[in-house]
């Protein structure tokens, strides 16, 4: 009965352990303290966003962008909002679908059909004239911002952040992956951003894989930085040489404020 019992308790602790991986949430481990929250405290999540502005927008007011939007000839069509929602992409597509789903009404709803239409290419059919404007006017509306947050959160930054930890990363690898991930799509192609991961494995472990933390992030970059130096309008890879690099290089894997950095050529300071 006690070795019965034993058995009971390993075959517990196991599925436990295999369900907090698979989860990848911020549970107790049984130390008596939760795993810091990294990337998604809320201070550094507001410095992520600020990250991903400067490069994505070239400003640090990434609230000032829910209007944003134009094609900026990369083959994905029109680019938009928080963090560059494409409508060659899908992802532009889903969060207008589920946005209607719950304000029909909104401006953007009679552009569905041309938007399911474009998806997977860079084709303006359907969209011109009108839908840029209409976009920067549905923008001023709190519920669309909203809707966009969510998207951002469900789509890119929860999975790179989740993902990041399981991979033993500290805050500025989870942000590495997640600037990845907003700019190459959650995929499993070679160009996106789980192709990414996989090319990188192949040159270093990561740190959860017995890996050192720097030379796996080193490795991720070389690989991102070649993928965007073949892709149309990705050639400028500032945000990785003269921001994300000179983290990296400073050893500041936890992201610390102050910050300084470049991206195309402009100075970008957090204090």
């Amino acid at each position: 009965m006690k070795r019965a019992g034993l058995l009971l308790l390993l075959v517990v602790a196991a599925v436990a352990t295999v369900a907090a991986y698979l989860l990848g949430d911020d549970a107790d481990d049984g130390s008596g303290a939760a795993p810091p929250p990294g990337l998604a405290a809320p201070a550094k999540k507001e410095l992520a966003h600020r990250l991903v502005s400067s490069a994505e927008n070239s400003t640090l007011d990434w609230r000032g962008q829910y209007g944003y939007i134009e094609d900026i000839g990369d083959g994905r069509g029109y680019t938009a909002g928080l963090i560059g929602f494409c409508t060659g992409t899908s992802d532009l597509l889903g969060l207008v679908e589920r946005y209607t789903k719950d304000h029909p009404d909104n401006r953007l709803a009679r552009y569905l059909p041309a938007l399911r239409k474009v998806d997977g290419s860079d084709s303006h059919e359907g969209l011109d004239p009108g839908f840029t404007e209409a976009w920067k006017a549905e923008a001023a509306e709190p519920a669309f911002r909203e809707a966009q947050d969510r998207a951002r959160d469900r789509g890119y930054f929860d999975p790179a952040v989740r993902l990041a930890k399981r991979d033993g990363l500290g805050t500025l690898g989870q942000f590495i992956y997640y600037d990845a991930m907003v700019m190459h799509g959650p995929g499993s192609g070679p160009r996106t951003f789980h192709g990414l991961r996989e090319a990188a494995l192949k040159q270093a472990a990561t740190p959860s894989g017995g890996g050192e933390e720097k030379a796996y992030l080193d490795a991720f970059l070389d690989v991102r930085r070649a993928v965007m130096k073949r892709e149309k309008g990705h050639h400028d890879t500032t945000r990785l040489d003269t921001a994300q690099r000179r983290f990296l290089r400073d050893g500041n894997l936890d992201l610390r404020t102050p910050l300084t950095w470049k991206v195309y050529g402009e100075t970008y300071k957090v204090p």
